[in-house]
Order: structure tokens, then sequence, then C-alpha cells
């Protein structure tokens, strides 16, 4: 039994650390998972391609948790165990949620692999891969934010504390994305800094649940540039241009939205920084299975 997915990276437009409230758009770049269970007395394994000292302890959560929700349902054969293997388009530990999409693409191999898609909605899809990463503690606020807007496509809008989700649009925008050669773990994001800038965050949510993405997301990005300490000269780069540009997630990857030629102008400002700098666009249908 195998089953393949594909889920796509996103950008922040409300980081959560601040109220519990989040919010992100799905982008053009993808994590795949195929998924190979087995009716042996077997464990989980996983690996990601290209990274053979990677953590793999979320995906295979992931499927533990699947399997334990309908791999023994009636009619169906009792899975035991498996394998899961990723294969990214997004750097990891860049904020552009790549723990997200490797849960969601995983969660739906597995269920695709039991012939099991029908069972579950998109929205539980996304909260199953949430609950897996709070187990295994590879995220602070959950990240009901990113996972929705990977699962689900467009632009949305969370409450990460209650997993629900407060809002979505299709949104139709071209994305500039600079990604720095270091790396940022969430899970290692100073909280209560964070927390300090919650006035900030709240307008931040109103911006965006009034529709105004991307005026939303400059706020945050300056706001959270100073709490998690990183350079605000990229914002400023970006807002001479366009009018949605942040930092993405804890960083440290910026993302800029906006029309093709300003963001061509952007990119000619970011290309001079070290790491990589991408043109791609949003993305609307979510997680699909391959």
């Amino acid at each position: 039994m195998e089953g393949t997915a594909r889920a796509p990276a996103a950008g922040t437009v409300l980081n959560a650390l601040a109220t519990g409230r989040g919010s992100a758009f799905a982008i053009d770049e993808y994590t795949t998972a195929t998924v190979t269970l087995s009716t042996e007395n077997e464990a989980v394994t996983g690996e990601v391609a290209g990274a053979p000292d990677a953590d793999t302890r979320l995906v295979e959560r992931c499927v533990e948790f699947v399997i334990d929700a309908h791999g023994g349902a009636v009619g169906m054969p009792a899975v035991s165990g498996g394998h899961v293997r990723t294969e990214s388009e997004v750097p990891m530990a860049s904020g552009l949620k790549s723990s997200s999409a490797a849960a969601n693409a995983t969660v739906m191999a597995t269920l695709d692999a039991l012939s099991a898609t029908d069972r579950m909605t998109r929205e539980d899809m996304a909260r199953l891969g949430v609950m897996a990463a709070r187990d295994v503690g590879v995220t602070i606020t959950g990240a009901f934010d990113d996972a929705s807007a990977s699962m689900l496509g467009g632009v949305t809008v969370t409450d990460n504390e209650s997993d629900d989700l407060l809002a979505r649009e299709t949104v139709d925008w071209d994305v500039l994305v600079w990604t720095p050669p270091e790396q940022s773990f969430s899970a290692d994001a100073d909280v209560t800094r964070c927390r300090q800038i919650a006035p900030m965050a709240r307008l931040v949510e109103e911006l965006a649940l009034d529709g105004d993405y991307q005026r939303a997301m400059t706020v945050n990005g300056l706001a959270f540039c100073a709490a998690l300490g990183f350079d605000t000269e990229p914002i400023v780069e970006g807002i001479s241009q366009v009018e949605g540009v942040s930092l993405s997630g804890t960083g440290p990857s910026f993302t800029a939205v906006g029309e093709r030629a300003a963001l061509e102008q952007v990119k000619e400002y970011w290309d001079e920084r070290p790491g990589k700098t991408l043109l791609t666009t949003t993305q609307t249908e979510g997680t699909q299975i391959e």
C-alpha cells in the first residue's frame, strides 16, 4: 500500500507567537511525501531525501496517528507500520513552513495509501499534522495558521490555541522570497519578547481579518524583526516598491508580494545579499494527492 501527496510551502502575514492568532499564505513551492504501509509488525520509519541526518520524528508521528485512527477500520487491512520519504523544494528551518508542508503531505499520503482520504476533512488533516508537531515538540504555537494555508491553499487566519479557522481567502499574488544561508528553528524563538509586541500583533490581526493582508504583513515584519533581532533593511528595501513585505515565520527568510515588475526591482536589491532569491506565486489548491 503506497500513497503520495505534495503540500505547498507558505509565507507569513501574522506570526502567532505574540497572541496565539496567526495568518499565512500558500506559495508555489512544494514538499512531497511518499508513504509505504505494511501489514507486518513493523515500526514507522522516515527519511528526508538529501538529508540523511534530518529529524524525521514529525513525519513518522503523522503516519502513526493516521494508522491509529484509520489503519484498522472495518474492511481495511490491519496496518502496523511503514516508511515515509519526503522530498522538498523548501529549505528546512527557513521560515517557509517546511514542517507544516511535510506534515500535511505525509498525512494525506498515508490516507491515500489506506484509500481513506474521504474519512477526514482537509481541515482535520491539517489539525492531525499540528497535533503530531506538538507531540514531538517542533512547534511552539501549534502552527495551525501555517498548516491550514498549506493544506487549503490561499491565505488563512487562525486561532492557534483552539485550532479554529477564522478566515480563508483565495489570493492571486506574485511572491518574492529571499532565504539567507543560515537557519532559524521556530522552537528556539524567544516567546517572551514576542509576547511583548502583542499590541502590534492585534493590529495586524485586525488588518488581516479586514482583508488588508499586504499592509498587515509589513507591520508584522517590522514588529517581529524587532522582537527576534533581525535586520529590517530587507523590509525597507521591499516597501520602497510594494505594500506587502515581511519576515516569514521566525526567519530567516523574507517574503514580498505585489506586482511582478515591482518584485523584480526588489529582487535586484535582495540578490545582492547572501543566500537565494525566488520569484514565484501564491498557490490556491492546497495539498494534493499525486
